[in-house]
């Protein structure tokens, strides 16, 4: 018990890092591709998560200049999820991937084949649960060699502590840190 409560007192004292810096970029259109991670009616409401509806508009946005672009858009669901489950302001157009999946969007679907084929060197991540869908795919990304842009403002989680431990996480582990760049929707372009 001792024990115990040593280690909760040591976490108790523990001082939040500071902010990461934020970067400007500027992104290969034909060898990027925007990822809209599990944005349904079920996780990302006023009653459950409100911060993810907070994000819609940055979200928003980023499909625009993508589809705009020509970018190349998918769409992921959580698994028990189906397409009349995505929220409307980022509904998919026809011909948009929507793979289904838990965690880690590369699990168990086609996603690494298709950035493959369409030559895709970089994603960007955004969607809700930062500290599962936006923090394992992001991992499933830097494990397969892809350059990954995380916009802030277009992630969420139902507390500011876990997208806070995510964005620390993803520009500090071993396997994402020298692979991930943190930005705003607002600050990312295409070249």
């Amino acid at each position: 018990m001792v024990e115990e409560q040593t280690i909760i007192e040591e976490w108790e004292r523990v001082k939040v890092p500071t902010a990461p810096e934020l970067e400007e970029v500027k992104l290969k259109l034909r060898e990027t591709a925007l990822l809209i991670l599990d944005i349904q009616n079920q996780n990302c409401n006023e009653d459950r998560r409100p911060r993810c509806v907070r994000t819609l508009h940055n979200i928003q946005m980023l499909i625009e200049k993508a589809r705009k672009s020509g970018m190349l858009v998918i769409f992921s669901l959580t698994s028990a999820a189906s397409k009349a489950d995505i929220r409307r302001e980022v509904l998919p157009k026809r011909d948009e991937t929507i793979v289904k999946a838990g965690v880690d969007k590369f699990h168990n679907t086609e996603l690494e084949g298709i950035l493959q084929e369409k030559g895709i060197k970089t994603v960007i991540i955004v969607g809700t649960s930062a500290n599962g869908a936006v923090l394992h795919t992001a991992t499933g990304a830097a494990a397969r060699q892809f350059g990954i842009i995380v916009p802030i403002n277009a992630i969420s989680a139902t507390y500011p502590y876990e997208e806070q431990y995510s964005v620390w996480h993803l520009m500090n582990a071993p396997g994402t840190r020298r692979r991930v760049i943190l930005t705003k929707a607002e600050m990312i372009n295409f070249i």
